[in-house]
């Protein structure tokens, strides 16, 4: 960007109007009091967290998937894992790269969703699922308390921080980027796909197809019992969300026509991407409804449900 606007206006770039991030959805971050990783960052595809996320959907009568962070922070504690003892910090990666920018420690309320269960009357995260889940983990002995370690949470419109110098240099090695420029709370690429169909309001909705495929829409009020085929997220502003989530969707889409470009290559005939991708997608147009009778398994990364 800085490059552009040096090349377009001959002037460099010394600050902006406001800054947000979006990043990939939920996952876990877990940091010590050093503030070093304690392990691999863990994204939403590492579905190794059945056993947690099946106990605590039980515990709070409140469906929470595998991909949840609270689901991979139980489950290590399950798994008696040694970092678990050292966490000081837990977020992710959106709120990851935002505390770095900015040294505040929140996450847009959408992206919260995805952590941890939100009380839609505080648009915080739900204290009485909290206290259940440290009561859960009393006999751990852990150092830490669930609301020691979490970051706070804020909705669409709430100051988040502004740049400082440390973030302003991650940004901008030249050294040409200001600090203080205001940022938005981070959120997660679901928030961002609501926001950018506009899909905000309750009784709106929209379907999100890539590296996942799921629709979302925007309740009117909270659902009367747990539905594991629904999982509840919220919108930047804290209304409540119904989503219909499948792990696989272009991954598999990708392997297909990665089949083809092989099989194209190995007859002597270079294809370029755009122009396969477009073609079977028109293909796929008259194909039959039922997809001729196949079914795809999505073996990728694990979920409640991997066909949609």
């Amino acid at each position: 960007m800085a490059k552009d606007v040096k090349q377009q206006y001959g002037i460099p770039l010394k600050s902006v109007g406001a800054i947000g991030f979006s990043a990939m959805m939920h996952g876990y971050m877990a940091f010590d009091k050093d503030d070093e990783l304690l392990v691999p960052f863990r994204t939403w595809r590492n579905n190794i967290t059945g056993q947690a996320s099946t106990e605590l959907t039980k515990l709070f009568n409140y469906n929470i998937p595998q991909r949840w962070s609270i689901a991979h922070l139980y489950q290590a504690i399950l798994n008696k894992e040694e970092h678990v003892a050292d966490i000081q910090f837990q977020t992710t990666l959106a709120g990851y790269i935002h505390w770095k920018l900015t040294g505040e420690k929140v996450l847009g309320v959408g992206e919260a969703s995805g952590v941890f269960p939100i009380d839609l009357n505080t648009k915080k995260f739900n204290q009485r699922m909290i206290g259940q889940f440290n009561e859960l983990v009393a006999e751990n002995k852990l150092s830490w308390k669930l609301e020691d370690i979490f970051p706070d949470v804020l909705v669409a419109g709430e100051t988040a921080g502004t740049l400082t110098e440390e973030g302003a240099k991650l940004l901008d090695v030249s050294g040409e980027l200001q600090a203080g420029i205001p940022l938005c709370p981070p959120e997660g690429d679901a928030g961002t796909g609501m926001v950018a169909t506009n899909s905000i309001a309750q009784r709106t909705g929209n379907v999100s197809a890539g590296t996942s495929a799921f629709a979302m829409v925007v309740l009117e009020k909270d659902l009367s019992k747990v539905h594991p085929e629904i999982d509840l997220v919220t919108t930047p502003t804290g209304s409540l969300v119904a989503m219909a989530h499948s792990n696989n969707c272009t991954s598999d889409l990708n392997a297909w026509v990665g089949v083809f470009e092989e099989f194209s290559k190995a007859m002597g005939i270079n294809v370029d991407a755009n122009k396969l991708y477009e073609t079977l997608f028109n293909q796929a147009l008259k194909g039959d409804a039922d997809g001729g009778g196949l079914l795809s398994y999505g073996y990728l990364s694990g979920g409640t449900y991997d066909t949609f």
